[in-house]
């Protein structure tokens, strides 16, 4: 069983997606200050270490961390803590390209292998007012994801182009995903509902 060490909704509606059997266990590590080196060094360092914090406490299961982080101009953009930083994630990424980098790891209890991996998608939004981003951050949506944007809600509406995998933007991406669970001989495809041992 695959227990994600996440309490991010999305996550685990695309975990869902997948038709991997898995419950829930958020990890207890704090993200604040983490982000040291680079960009996909940060997200695969703390999806790392979310994977092992959850794994030390369960007794068996592959532990699935994850972790997203937004880059735009060198400037790495996380989770907004207000409503201002919100209004600055949003002015920076107007009219402008910016990275969004999923960090994934996988450890497996017992042995404690260990699998990482990362995506990189680039998203182009178009020029925004400052009615429309005033309005976006009144709704809410921005502030538990990185760069302060939900791509899936109404965020969507400011995006121009995307290149890469749309998972990924959302905070899960599904390809490279499958990818490290096939390492450990499990394909989420082979048998819906359970993830079957390959």
């Amino acid at each position: 069983m695959i227990i994600l060490a996440s309490a991010s909704p999305r996550r685990e509606a695309l975990l869902r997606a997948l038709w991997v059997e898995h419950r829930i266990i958020p990890s207890l590590v704090d993200e604040e200050g983490l982000f040291d080196g680079t960009t996909v060094g940060c997200a695969e360092a703390l999806a790392l270490r979310k994977a092992t914090e959850v794994a030390a406490r369960v007794e068996e299961g592959l532990i699935l961390g994850a972790d997203t982080i937004v880059e735009c101009d060198g400037c790495l953009l996380g989770k907004p803590k207000d409503r201002d930083e919100a209004r600055r994630f949003l002015q920076r990424l107007s009219g402008r390209s910016h990275q969004v980098i999923t960090g994934l790891a996988i450890v497996q209890t017992g042995d404690a292998r260990t699998e990482v991996g990362h995506e990189v998608t680039e998203v182009r939004m178009r020029a925004l007012t400052d009615a429309e981003i005033d309005a976006y951050v009144r709704t809410g949506e921005p502030f538990d994801k990185a760069g302060g944007y939900a791509i899936q809600g109404a965020a969507e509406t400011f995006i121009e182009g995307i290149k890469g995998s749309f998972t990924n933007v959302v905070g899960l991406p599904l390809g490279r995903l499958r990818a490290l669970l096939l390492r450990f001989g499990i394909d989420p495809l082979e048998r819906q509902g359970i993830g079957f041992r390959v």
